[in-house]
Formats: structure tokens, C-alpha cells, sequence
């Protein structure tokens, strides 16, 4: 099988002096159990980051395996009755207005607007301007959304959320710091829904976001957050606490296979630059 994870150099130590040596020769079929394996084998030094990034490629790798051996394409593992001739709506994520422009020219179906040039103490006039462009651009018809890369503190994003309201946007993404539950605990009064969980790692980080009501929308990306085990396990856990999934770089390949199978509310984000 093929996956792919995150970490770079340090991902693939990982892989070879500790994932390998706990899965060569073993019975590969069943996923699950191997994916509760890894993470019990490094759960002393590695439940968030570079180790569950590493996880996360080796399980892509024995879920592509797990199609081969059964001739399925992954997302008819996820769900048998998958129309893959279905088109999927994507969205792009863009800098400035010229990618603004060419995004529609594409026909995508959302925007989303990366701000994070604005600084750490945005000036709300800017962006909502910034915002009001966009939506003139868009129309009602497509969705808008902005990322702040987790640069603002609470007043910022309140008086940023409070400018860009009467736009009408699906999400104001990680202004935080991702680790800041405090903060995003105070974000519940966000007249614009918060999203967020591109940085947070397997079920057990999700379920603290949920419990707790942190994101209307969690945004898992499938290549460092567990990998398709824990993205099935994040759509369930959306299910049953009225939250949305929006996985991360959705168009990539990995990830489309989910979208397309157990998303009820399908959209990919526009994908890395391979």
C-alpha cells in the first residue's frame, strides 16, 4: 500500500526504527486494529504531532492495501453504495484578489480567504473590506470563508467577526493559537462560526473539541491527524454532536475518498502544490 503522512525526515525515522519493526510480517487486514496498535505502542511520547503524523501515513498505506486485496477503491470500503461518477464541490483557498478572481474562473464552489498578512492585531475595516470584495466577486450563491492561521487573540477575532458578519460567512477559521482551548471556550460568542482542528491529533483531541463545543466545524487533515481511521472516527463523533467536517486539503487524494463516501455536506479545500 502507499500513504502519506507528515514529518518530513524526522516522519520517516519514525516509520523505519519503530512502526516497522511492530508491523513487519503481521496480518495487515484488519486496519483498525493496527491503527490502536501504533498508538498504544508510542502512546508514552507520541499522542499529538510528529508521531501520530507518521501513524497516519502507514495507516493510508494499509487502507490503500486493504483496497487492492478486496479491488475496491477505498471509498467504496467506507460506503459500498458511493456513487463515484458524483461530482465533488471544492473550494479554493487564495492570497489576494487575483487568486480571488481565478478561483471563480475554475468554478469553485467557496472561497476562502487566507488573512494572515494582516497581522497579529488585524485592522476589522481592512478585512471587512477585504471580505466585502470577495462577496460582491461571489455572489449569495457560493460560500465564503476566511483562515487567520492562528495569529489573533480574542479581542481581534471578536472585532473582526463582528465587521465581517453581515457578509454571510460559513467559517472563521483557526484565529487562535491552536492549543488555546481558554480562548476558544471565550469564542463561543462569535457571531461567525469558528473552525478549526487542522493541528489537532486522533479521536482523543477531537473529542475534546466536540465535547466541549469548541468549532462548528473541525477541519482533520487526513495525512497528519491519524489517518483514515481517525477521519471515520471524527465523522462519527461529528454525527452524533451536530458538528461539521471539512477535512483539511480535502482535494488531495486521500482525503476525497472520505468526502465522497460518508461527507453529508461535501467540500474539498483546494490541495498542496505536489
Amino acid at each position: 500500500g502507499i500513504g502519506v503522512g507528515g514529518g518530513g525526515l524526522a516522519g520517516i525515522h519514525i516509520i523505519e526504527t519503530v512502526l516497522r519493526d511492530l508491523l513487519i510480517g503481521q496480518d495487515p487486514t484488519d486496519v483498525e486494529a493496527w491503527h490502536s496498535e501504533m498508538c498504544r505502542h508510542t502512546a508514552f511520547y507520541g499522542q499529538k504531532g510528529l508521531v501520530v503524523m507518521a501513524i497516519s501515513g502507514v495507516d493510508l498505506a494499509l487502507w490503500d492495501l486493504r483496497g487492492k486485496l478486496l479491488g475496491q477503491p477505498v471509498a467504496r470500503l467506507l460506503n459500498e453504495g458511493v456513487d463515484l461518477a458524483q461530482p465533488l464541490p471544492t473550494y479554493r483557498t487564495v492570497f489576494d484578489d487575483v487568486e480571488t478572481e481565478a478561483a471563480l474562473d475554475a468554478g469553485h464552489a467557496a472561497v476562502k480567504l487566507h488573512v494572515e498578512r494582516f497581522g497579529d492585531r488585524p485592522d476589522p475595516t481592512a478585512i471587512a473590506e477585504l471580505v466585502e470584495r470577495a462577496r460582491n466577486k461571489l455572489g449569495s450563491e457560493r460560500a465564503l470563508m476566511i483562515d487567520a492561521f492562528g495569529r489573533w487573540d480574542i479581542p481581534s477575532t471578536m472585532a473582526v467577526a463582528a465587521a465581517i458578519e453581515p457578509y454571510q460567512l460559513d467559517w472563521l477559521e483557526e484565529p487562535l493559537s491552536c492549543d488555546d482551548l481558554a480562548g476558544y471556550e471565550a469564542l463561543k460568542q462569535s457571531p461567525v462560526p469558528i473552525a478549526g482542528g487542522e493541528h489537532e491529533y486522533l479521536i482523543s483531541g477531537f473529542e475534546t473539541l466536540a465535547r466541549e463545543q469548541l468549532h462548528t466545524v473541525l477541519q482533520p487533515d487526513i495525512n497528519w491527524c491519524g489517518g483514515m481511521t481517525t477521519l471515520v472516527q471524527i465523522y462519527q463523533l461529528a454525527a452524533q454532536t451536530g458538528l461539521r467536517v471539512c477535512p483539511h486539503r480535502g482535494s488531495e487524494v486521500y482525503a476525497l475518498h472520505a468526502i465522497a463516501a460518508i461527507d453529508p455536506q461535501p467540500l474539498a479545500e483546494s490541495p498542496r502544490n505536489w
